[in-house]
């Protein structure tokens, strides 16, 4: 479509599809919204004067409230009272690491910062960070973790974690440290040594994640956009909006794909080996755009941000325009509902023991929308995979996050699989960590 065209006006509809869970007799039924899958409908943009504003309270879970998992499975408390929950590493011993951390200080001038911090109270974010690590060890399987160590401490907003032999990884919200960790420690030890600098600032977008290559030879970092489409100047997005590529051995790192606005989770697709993302796309164009996606990686591909969403559509209020860079921009693999602030990512791996229907693809975390009527997301779905791509509609697997009265019960964020066969969930507004499993014959 050239650039100048313009958008088609497409009606929006709703359609249920009644999907098999296969292997295990059961079935599900699941509510399609536009903005799902590999060709999402996507209607003409439509800013308002002022952004539609439509977060669910926080309101954390009652006495024994827990979500509603998928039919074939069953969900419990694997630990609770945690202080904001984000994100989740295994060891390779199973001891499971849980970064509880929110917002570094927010320094936005005057109303608007007044307006943010409002708006994180409401959505459960505005409390300090505890800027920690916490190791949870479940000794005898039961999925539930009976004690917890201080693992790291006095961090800056960590995130991302991963481990190569004996380094262990931090990403916090201004830079990659690194650490030592031997096996079957339950504590890290000192400060941490800087590897390098990542962009900070105001931190529109505060969360970095870390992955480290199969080789273990590369790190890739994910850092996110300060601004929604450049509003702030293009000036401090530089580095940002981006997945770089850090190697190891020189301290040397590069660009590695563009254009992505706030790319979160990270995995590996075990099938091509290809990298995967999942990304936040921008607001404040209409409750229908523009859909969050999950998308395998190319090297120095560059997916639009902010001049374009989706491929090549156009988003008029970036000026100057480049047209240039809108060309070249990548479609994504897999839309996944717009404003859902899809987070999570993990793919299912062998030693599963869900249902059948959950043994290929992918697991996605949605932090839940802000500005959207209706909600969405505030769920963990799946995406079903066959032959390294995606093949069909997405799956819900936990919900119940809202309540009748449409408040935050729970949001999940980070999703891991647990080594044991299920799949652990962080939810930083129940302070949390759910495990999904199959229930016991």
């Amino acid at each position: 479509m050239p650039l100048s065209a313009p958008y088609p006006a497409r009606t929006l509809t709703l359609v249920l599809v009644t999907a098999t869970l296969l292997g295990c007799g059961e079935t599900a039924q699941l509510q399609r919204e536009a903005g799902y899958g590999p060709t999402p409908t996507l209607p003409a943009p439509h800013k308002t004067l002022l952004p539609t504003v439509n977060v669910a309270p926080a309101v954390g879970w009652p006495e024994a409230g827990k979500p509603i998992a998928a039919p074939g499975t069953q969900v419990q408390a694997f630990a609770r009272d945690l202080d904001h929950p984000r994100w989740l590493y295994v060891l390779p011993n199973g001891d499971v690491l849980v970064a509880e951390s929110n917002a570094p200080k927010r320094d936005f001038p005057g109303i608007k910062g007044w307006i943010a911090g409002l708006f994180m109270k409401k959505a459960g974010a505005g409390v300090p960070s505890a800027d920690r690590i916490t190791l949870l060890r479940d000794a005898d399987g039961d999925g539930v973790a009976e004690t917890r160590t201080l693992f790291a401490e006095h961090l800056h907003s960590p995130f991302g974690m991963a481990l190569v032999g004996e380094d262990f990884y931090v990403a916090n919200a201004d830079a990659l440290v690194r650490f030592t960790y031997r096996p079957g420690a339950t504590r890290l030890e000192g400060q941490g040594t800087k590897v390098t600098d990542l962009p900070a600032g105001i931190n529109h977008h505060w969360t970095k994640n870390v992955i480290a290559s199969r080789d273990g030879q590369k790190l890739y970092l994910t850092v996110g956009s300060n601004s929604n489409v450049g509003e702030n100047g293009l000036d401090i997005e530089q580095g940002r909006a981006a997945i770089w590529e850090l190697d190891r051995a020189s301290g040397q790192k590069r660009l590695f794909a563009t254009g992505l606005r706030n790319p979160n989770g990270l995995d590996w697709e075990p099938t091509t080996g290809k990298l995967w993302t999942v990304v936040n796309e921008r607001d404040e164009i209409g409750s229908d755009l523009v859909p969050d996606y999950a998308t395998s990686v190319q090297d120095g591909g560059f997916y639009g941000w902010p001049y374009s969403y989706w491929g090549q559509h156009l988003d008029s209020r970036v000026q100057p325009p480049r047209p240039d860079l809108v060309a070249k921009a990548l479609t994504p693999d897999y839309a996944l509902g717009s404003h859902t602030a899809s987070l999570g990512l993990a793919f299912a791996r062998a030693d599963t023991r869900l249902p059948e229907a959950f043994h290929q693809g992918l697991f996605i975390g949605q932090h839940g929308s802000w500005n959207r009527d209706p909600k969405s997301g505030y769920k963990v779905i799946f995406v079903p995979f066959r032959d390294g791509k995606p093949s069909g509609p997405p799956r819900d697997l936990l919900t119940g996050f809202l309540n009748a009265k449409e408040e935050a019960q729970g949001r999940p964020v980070g999703v891991v699989n647990d080594g044991r066969g299920g799949l652990l969930v962080a939810d930083d507004v129940g302070n949390t960590i759910w495990r999904v499993s199959a229930p016991p014959r």
